[in-house]
């Protein structure tokens, strides 16, 4: 293949042909695999006097500078429609997508390409200047008249691997790993700017992409109007899914600003344990320590040793990110005492948890304020502080960024690190 590197622009509308006999024109480029990190282009579209026609890449004899595709064979296969394969002019030229080392949103231009081990690879996306130059065919005529201000234009090149398209995925590959997905390489405040920056269609596009625990953490970085806008448009079942990997806290501020019927769509599609749980955290305001509070947290009963109480943390430990303390009950679920992973790991393997526990408990009423609660922590130094009911019952957790993010200024509080950044439920007695 005489053809080493250049542009898709400069090979749409080349002349194809079988045999020096011109069959139609080339007007587009296929990608299976568009997540490889430089992924080969496995076959042209080519319009024929019987409509659009799929060439694989391997009929391609040559792509020579003269303008012309030379074929082994005439395609027949008709192209596969949008959407099953990723075609490179159609879904990408003019269309915006995600530079996820850049981290923001940028329209492509034009797309590079080059030859390697005889396949054409995409190499680039081009979002510069010059790229749309070379699209309205203005280069040749710059670099002859004008060379000077030719090289002077900005080259705007952004690395394949970095290039997550904007487009709607094949319905058969919509819920993609963390792994796969480029996306998961933004930081979720990231992600979640990128998503308000889009339109409807193009912010759905991208969350359908995400997995569900990438796209809960996108969400919880959403301001209300976004989130209920993408609920609407992602359909209950998915927005469901997502709503469940949320810290339970978020989840139940999500909704509580949705109206009760749909409120109950989306509990309906949620496991049993986890619509109870949302149900419960909604009745509070939310900027109480009911409504600021996760029931994502460890407990444990007075007469478990330090030995078989760390053998139990050791085997929820994965399903949990915020272990700092334990909070001991009794059969009424009442709170007796708590313990910090610290002192649980410095006592003597067979010494009794209500031995050890602090009895001396700070906790705040699931009707106090956000300022209280903020207030509370900072005052005696804590990570998280438990919610207690009158009749002494522990009902949940406030972590110290779920305080601070009550008492900031949304923009700010969004950008904030987070403690629990995932927990999937764990209210489990270690």
């Amino acid at each position: 293949m005489a053809f080493t590197e250049g542009f898709i622009s400069e090979l749409v509308g080349r002349r194809a042909t079988i045999n020096d006999l011109p069959i139609g024109k080339v007007t587009d480029f296929l990608v299976k695999k568009p997540d490889d990190t430089f992924p080969h282009i496995d076959g042209l579209v080519v319009k024929t006097s019987q409509g659009p026609r799929f060439a694989p890449i391997d009929t391609v004899a040559d792509v020579d500078r003269d303008g012309t595709v030379a074929l082994t064979m005439a395609p027949k296969d008709p192209a596969p429609p949008e959407g099953e394969e990723l075609y490179l002019v159609a879904d990408l030229l003019d269309k915006q997508i995600v530079d996820v080392d850049g981290r923001k949103v940028v329209r492509i231009n034009d797309i590079e390409v080059a030859n390697a081990g005889g396949r054409l690879r995409v190499v680039a996306a081009d979002v510069g200047v010059a790229g749309l130059l070379r699209r309205l065919g203005l280069r040749s005529i710059g670099k002859r008249f004008a060379p000077a201000i030719y090289r002077s234009v900005p080259r705007a090149m952004i690395a394949w691997d970095s290039v997550a398209p904007i487009r709607e995925p094949n319905p058969a590959q919509i819920r993609l790993s963390v792994k796969e997905s480029k996306l998961a390489r933004l930081h979720p405040s990231e992600l979640a700017e990128i998503i308000g920056d889009l339109s409807a269609r193009e912010a759905v596009a991208v969350v359908q992409q995400l997995d569900d625990e990438t796209a809960a953490d996108a969400f919880e970085h959403l301001d209300a109007d976004t989130q209920k806008t993408l609920i609407d448009d992602i359909g209950t079942e998915r927005a469901a899914d997502i709503i469940e990997e949320m810290d339970a806290d978020d989840a139940a501020d999500l909704l509580a600003e949705l109206p009760e019927e749909q409120q109950t769509e989306l509990l309906a599609e949620m496991s049993h344990y986890t619509a109870e749980e949302l149900r419960e955290l909604v009745k509070y305001a939310e900027d109480s320590a009911g409504g600021l509070m996760t029931t994502d947290y460890v407990w444990i009963y007075p007469h478990r040793t330090t030995e078989a109480t760390i053998r139990k943390i050791r085997e929820i430990a994965p399903a949990s990110e915020f272990i700092y303390y334990l909070y001991v009950l009794d059969k009424e679920d009442r709170l007796l005492g708590t313990l910090s992973l610290r002192t649980l790991l410095l006592a003597l393997p067979t010494a009794f948890i209500d031995r050890i526990m602090d009895t001396d408990i700070v906790s705040v009423h699931p009707n106090a304020s956000a300022v209280e609660v903020a207030a509370a922590i900072a005052k005696y130094d804590l990570l998280a502080i438990p919610v207690v009911t009158d009749d002494g019952k522990l009902v949940g957790i406030v972590t110290v960024d779920d305080a601070i993010d009550a008492i900031m200024p949304p923009d700010v509080a969004k950008k904030l690190p987070r403690f629990m950044s995932r927990h999937h439920h764990v209210a489990a007695e270690a």
